[in-house]
C-alpha cells in the first residue's frame, strides 16, 4: 500500500499544480452500468460479485452515495465534479424535450468550460486510459484524446448489443458511435462487452509496463444496461434462483442490507405501484420473468469476473498494492419495459424465454425486478426516489482508511473528482485552465471520510439541489425534499428524513412544515442558479424518446427515400394518363 497518508483537503490554486509525490497511487475507476445498491453482494445482494466484494472488504463502503438518476448526467458529473446542468448534461440527449434543445446547460454533452478528471491526472504526469462507454460528447473536441485520455477505446452512444458491437440497442441512431483514440474505431465482428473492455484495457497496461509514471484507468461497462445479456455459464449459476418472485427478493436483500448496517435496523419499504402481482402470472409468464432475473444476474456476474481479470493482473504485475479503486453504479436500476420499441425490437432480436441472454436475444427487467434491485429504497433509474439516485459506492486502497468500514454520510458523484485529485495531490484549477475560465468543482473531497478524520463533508444546512427530466430533489442534512412525475410519483414534493427512513414511506411534509417550505425555497434557489428549465406541458421521457427518434433518425435517414419514391409514383401517374389519353 502506499506508505503516507494523505493531506484531508486538496489547496485551491489558480492553476493546475502537482506535489511532488513518487508513491502517487495508480486509480482505477469501475463504472457499472443500472446497478440497484444492493445489485452487489457486500450490500445485500445475492448476486455472486466476489471481486468487488473484496475491494469493498479491502476498502470502504459509502451507504449514503447518489448520482444522477441516468447515465450522461452522471458521467458527466463523475469525470468534471460540475453539477450537470452546469457542464452542458442537463438531461440525456434521448430524452431532451425539444424546447430545451441547445439552451445553456442542455446541450446533451460536456461544453467546453468544463475540464476533465483526466485532463488534470494526464497533465500531472499519469498515463490515462479509458475502455468502455463514455456517453458525455462524441464532438471531436469532446472525444477522449481531447479530454485528457492518452488511449481509448469507446463507444460514445448510451448503449448497444453486448454480443455484436454494431447493433443498436433502440432505432435512435443510424448506428453504434464506437471510437478509438478519437478516430472511427475498426471494431471485431463479435464480442462480449465486458471482457473486450478489460482486454483493451489490460492491452493498455501491458504496453506501457516499463513506464514509471502512475496511471488512471477507466472502464465503463455496459451491464447491466438493456440488452441483457451474459455468456451461458454465468446465467445457468442463477437456475431457479428467483423462483419466488420479486416481492420476496426485495425483502430478502432488505434485511441482508440491515445486518450490513447499511440502512438502519427495522428499514419500511413502500410496494411500488407499477410492480405486478407475481401470484397472479401464468406458469409461462412466471418462469419468462425468473429467466430475465437470471440473466440480468448472470450478466452482473460475468463483469464481477472481468474485474476479477484485471485485479489478477495488478497484482501479477506488482502494480496492485499501490492502486485505489473506485466502484459505483451510474444510476438505479432500468425500470422502463420498453413497451413503444417493441414493434422495432421484434424486427431486430428474439424475445423467446429460452433465448434470453444469447446472442441476438433481447431481455429486460422490467419494473418488478428493478424493485427489487432498488431494495429497500423507493423508485428506481430516471426517477429521483432513492431507488433511481443511490448507488453503491467502494473506494478501495486509500492509505489510512479502515478497512471493511461503512461511510453513512451524506455524498455525491461530484465528491469522485476532488477525491481523486486529492490522492494523486493534484490542485485543481479555480476559475481557469490553461488560460481560459472553466466552472469551478462543487464535490467535495473524501478522503477525510475515507481516513475517519471527519465524520461528515457537508454541513447540515447545506442544500445540495438535482433534477431530471422534472424528477427533482434537494437534500439538506438528513432531510430530503423529492418530487417524482407520474406514472411512478404524482408531480407534488414530499418530504423524508432519509437517515431514519430512507425508503421514503413516512411523509414529513405536514409534520414540519416549516423544513417544507424552506426546503422549497432552497430548491428554486438551486433551479435559479443552475438554470435549471421546467418542463413543457405534457413531457414524459418516453414520448421524447420517440419524438428524438423519429426527428433525429427516421425522417433523415428515410425522408429522402419517401421523397423519390412519391416522385417516382407521381411519373408513373403521368405517364399512365398521357398513354390513356393518347389513344
Amino acid at each position: 500500500m502506499i506508505r503516507t497518508i494523505l493531506a484531508c483537503t486538496v489547496a485551491c490554486a489558480s492553476a493546475v499544480g502537482v506535489q511532488a509525490a513518487p508513491d502517487r497511487p495508480n486509480i482505477v475507476v469501475l463504472v457499472a452500468d443500472d446497478w440497484g445498491m444492493t445489485d452487489v453482494g457486500a450490500f445485500g445482494g445475492e448476486i455472486a460479485t466476489p471481486n468487488i466484494d473484496q475491494l469493498a472488504h479491502q476498502g470502504v463502503r459509502f451507504s449514503n452515495f447518489h448520482v444522477a438518476a441516468s447515465c450522461a448526467p452522471t458521467r458527466s458529473m463523475l469525470l468534471t465534479g460540475v453539477e450537470n446542468h452546469r457542464n452542458g448534461v442537463g438531461n440525456l440527449r434521448e430524452t431532451l424535450p425539444r424546447a430545451h434543445r441547445g439552451q445553456p446547460g442542455y446541450q446533451g454533452s460536456l461544453t467546453p468550460q468544463v475540464v476533465t478528471v483526466s485532463s488534470l491526472l494526464q497533465d500531472a504526469g499519469y498515463r490515462t486510459y479509458i475502455a468502455g462507454k463514455w456517453n458525455v460528447g462524441s464532438e471531436p473536441y469532446n472525444l477522449p484524446p481531447q479530454r485528457g485520455f492518452q488511449r481509448s477505446i469507446i463507444q460514445g452512444d448510451t448503449g448497444s448489443d453486448n454480443w455484436d458491437p454494431q447493433q443498436r440497442y433502440l432505432p435512435h441512431s443510424a448506428k453504434v458511435d464506437w471510437f478509438e483514440d478519437g478516430k472511427p474505431a475498426a471494431m471485431p465482428a463479435s464480442f462480449y462487452s465486458s471482457t473486450y473492455f478489460v482486454d483493451r484495457t489490460i492491452g493498455y497496461l501491458q504496453a506501457d509496463r516499463q513506464a514509471k509514471s502512475p496511471f488512471f484507468a477507466y472502464l465503463g461497462f455496459q451491464a447491466n444496461h438493456v440488452p441483457l445479456q451474459a455468456p451461458q455459464a454465468f446465467i445457468d449459476k442463477y437456475k431457479g434462483r428467483y423462483q419466488g418472485g420479486w416481492d420476496v427478493l426485495r425483502e430478502e436483500r432488505r434485511q441482508r442490507a440491515i445486518q450490513l448496517g447499511l440502512v438502519p435496523a427495522n428499514t419500511p419499504m413502500v410496494r411500488m405501484s407499477t410492480t405486478l402481482d407475481w401470484n397472479a402470472l401464468t406458469p409461462e409468464q412466471r418462469a419468462h420473468q425468473e429467466r430475465l432475473m437470471e440473466v440480468y444476474a448472470g450478466m452482473a456476474d460475468a463483469m464481477d469476473h472481468e474485474v476479477g481479470r484485471l485485479v489478477q493482473y495488478l497484482k501479477g504485475s506488482g502494480q496492485y498494492d499501490n492502486t485505489v479503486f473506485v466502484f459505483l453504479s451510474d444510476n438505479g436500476p432500468e425500470g422502463s419495459d420498453y413497451a413503444d420499441a417493441q414493434p422495432w425490437l421484434k424486427t431486430q432480436y428474439t424475445q423467446a424465454t429460452e433465448h434470453l441472454g444469447a446472442p441476438g436475444a433481447y431481455a429486460i427487467a422490467g419494473p418488478s425486478w428493478a424493485s427489487a434491485s432498488a431494495s429497500p429504497f423507493s423508485t428506481y433509474k430516471f426517477y429521483s426516489g432513492e431507488g433511481g439516485l443511490r448507488s453503491p459506492l467502494i473506494i478501495s486502497g486509500v492509505p489510512g482508511a479502515q478497512a471493511g468500514t461503512v461511510v453513512p454520510a451524506l455524498t455525491h458523484v461530484t465528491d469522485i473528482t476532488p477525491t481523486l485529485l486529492a490522492l494523486a495531490r493534484v490542485t485543481p484549477p479555480q476559475g481557469q485552465y490553461k488560460g481560459q475560465p472553466v466552472e469551478a468543482i462543487a464535490g467535495a473531497n473524501l478522503v477525510p471520510l475515507l481516513t475517519a478524520q471527519a465524520a461528515t463533508v457537508r454541513g447540515p444546512e447545506e442544500p445540495l439541489g438535482y433534477e431530471l427530466s422534472g424528477n427533482r430533489a434537494l437534500f439538506k442534512g438528513d432531510y430530503k425534499l423529492v418530487s417524482n412525475l407520474p406514472p411512478v410519483g404524482d408531480g407534488q414534493w414530499h418530504l423524508y428524513n432519509i437517515k431514519t427512513d430512507p425508503g421514503e414511506t413516512h411523509d414529513l411534509r405536514e409534520q414540519e412544515s416549516a423544513r417544507f417550505v424552506s426546503m422549497q425555497k432552497d430548491y428554486e434557489n438551486f433551479a435559479k442558479s443552475h438554470g435549471v428549465l421546467p418542463m413543457p406541458e405534457g413531457y414524459t421521457p418516453s414520448r421524447a424518446v420517440l419524438i428524438n427518434s423519429m426527428l433525429n433518425y427516421w425522417v433523415p435517414t428515410y425522408w429522402p427515400h419517401f421523397v423519390l419514391g412519391n416522385l417516382a409514383l407521381v411519373a408513373l401517374l403521368v405517364l399512365w394518363w398521357r398513354r390513356r389519353h393518347a389513344t
